[in-house]
This record gives structure tokens, C-alpha cells and sequence, in this order.
């Protein structure tokens, strides 16, 4: 299978996604915006409204980290179980079995565009008029989806070998939502060495903050880090699919019998 079948193939599965899960739904693809607006508005609710959050223009700020947020834990959580759930897809034909969870992933690029179009027009309408600062977002979205492909092919991976990874990794996106900053700035813990702890050793904190920066206060983000951190998923990318073809066969055997 070369490149392009390969690339053709991913996108057709994660179109008829798309459209078989819109159709279970009266609102279809309209949830696709209502979805991320709703975990906004929980979240506004409890941190600005029951709790008083101290942080300025506090909206803006959670639609800066949550937006982006749910496009990771989604994607992540929803390709840990993409190639158990094809096992009997997988019995049958001798595909590679990134196929599955790259589907996945991009199924959730479909809908993060309209979220990204959303995030943007929000954001806007906050205050926040657009500028040419805005142009890191092309790199730091990039980044983001390294992460994610890395991530999901791993996930997908390790549920093959033991389901238990399933609930781990659900259970790791709560944690990774709490320590990256999406409800509260980084900026404002402790002490400052702490902030700058957080943000050299957890990527997703990064980049919530870069979003912010560019989103909020026209800044641009740390480039030399923000390529630093796709520098080290694209090597972790590059050893987990060597791995997924050396071990095509292994992998495929434990999907069937898991």
C-alpha cells in the first residue's frame, strides 16, 4: 500500500465516521459546536461564578486552553481503543494498523477546524482583533497534532496488550486537564520557578499558554521550545511506527484475542 492509498484510505474511514455519527443524533454535526460550548460553560459556571476566579476576562481564558484541550484528549482517548474495536476488520485483511488510529485522529480534524473557526471568532468578538501574530497558531496547531498522532498510536498500542491501558489513560486525561493550566494560569502559582517547571516539562501546558499568548496578549510564543517539543514527538512518532510494523503481526493477534 503506498502513500497515497494509505492517506486516501484514512481519510474515507474518517468521513464515513463522521457522517454514521452524526446520524445517530437529531442536531448532527451542530454538535460538533455545542459539545465544546458545553464544557466551557460547566467550567465557567464553577470556577468564575461559584468560585470567583481571580483571572482576567476569565471566558477567553478557559475557551483558550479548553478548545484546544478537548482536541488532544478526545482524539488520544478515542484512538487508544481504534484498533481493538477493528479486530474483526483486522482478522480478515492485513492492514497497517496505524491506519485505524490515524482514522480516528483524523475524524477529530474534521471537527477541530470548525472548533478552531469557532475559538477564533469568539475570540475576536471578545476584544481580541486578529494580527499577524496570529500566524504561530499554523506551527503551534501543527505541534499539537504531532502530539496527538504520537500519543493515539501509542495508546493504541498499549490497549491492544492490556484493555486495562483504557481506563488509565481516561483517567490520565483528568490529570493532564488539572496540571496543564486550562482553568487556571500558570503564571500565578507559587512561585515563578514553579510556573517555569511546568511549562519546560509538560508540552500541553506549553501550549495552552502559547495559545493564550498569541490569542490574548499578541505575543509571540517560544519558538526554539515549541520545536524542541516536535522534535522529541516526531523521534517518539518514528520508533512507535518501526514498532507497529515490526510487530504488525503480534499486534494484531492480541486486538483478536483481547
Amino acid at each position: 500500500m503506498n502513500l497515497l492509498h494509505y492517506f486516501s484510505l484514512v481519510d474515507t474511514q474518517a468521513r464515513m465516521s463522521l457522517k454514521a455519527d452524526s446520524a445517530q443524533y437529531y442536531l448532527g454535526y451542530l454538535w460538533w459546536l455545542f459539545e465544546p460550548l458545553l464544557y466551557v460553560g460547566v467550567f465557567f459556571m464553577v470556577f468564575d461564578v461559584m468560585m470567583g476566579t481571580k483571572t482576567n476576562d476569565f471566558l477567553t481564558f478557559l475557551i483558550c486552553g479548553q478548545f484546544p484541550f478537548v482536541w488532544f484528549s478526545k482524539s488520544v482517548t478515542h484512538a487508544s481503543g481504534s484498533i481493538t474495536s477493528a479486530a474483526g476488520l483486522i482478522g480478515k485483511i492485513n492492514a497497517p494498523k496505524s491506519l485505524f488510529p490515524l482514522s480516528v485522529i483524523q475524524e477529530g480534524v474534521y471537527k477541530q477546524s470548525t472548533i478552531f473557526l469557532l475559538l477564533v471568532i469568539m475570540v475576536t468578538l471578545r476584544g481580541y482583533p486578529p494580527s499577524l501574530n496570529w500566524l504561530y497558531l499554523v506551527p503551534m496547531i501543527l505541534v499539537q497534532y504531532l502530539m496527538i498522532v504520537t500519543c493515539g498510536f501509542i495508546a493504541a498500542v498499549l490497549v491492544c496488550y492490556q484493555k486495562d491501558f483504557s481506563l488509565i489513560i481516561s483517567l490520565g486525561m483528568i490529570l493532564l486537564m488539572f496540571c496543564s493550566g486550562v482553568f487556571w494560569d500558570v503564571h500565578e502559582l507559587v512561585t515563578p520557578e514553579m510556573g517555569a517547571t511546568v511549562l519546560l516539562y509538560n508540552p500541553m501546558a506549553f501550549l495552552l499558554d502559547s495559545y493564550r499568548l498569541v490569542l490574548m496578549h499578541d505575543q509571540a510564543p517560544d519558538l526554539l521550545h515549541l520545536a524542541g517539543i516536535g522534535a522529541v514527538f516526531a523521534v517518539l512518532l518514528a520508533l512507535t511506527v518501526r514498532y507497529m510494523r515490526r510487530q504488525s503481526k503480534a499486534i494484531a493477534l492480541r486486538a483478536i484475542t483481547s
